[in-house]
């Protein structure tokens, strides 16, 4: 057995963290285009 299975730092599943990030990630650039439309709209 590999040594690192026998103490594992976090016992989650890896599917929740990587969708946490993705839901983040994409909130995160959502935002930052929104802002740019919205500085677009408003200097026009």
């Amino acid at each position: 057995m590999n040594e690192f299975e026998k103490d594992v730092q976090s016992k989650r599943h890896d599917l929740f963290d990587s969708g946490a990030g993705f839901v983040f990630s994409f909130l995160f650039f959502m935002i930052i285009f929104f802002i740019g439309v919205f500085a677009d709209v408003i200097g026009s």
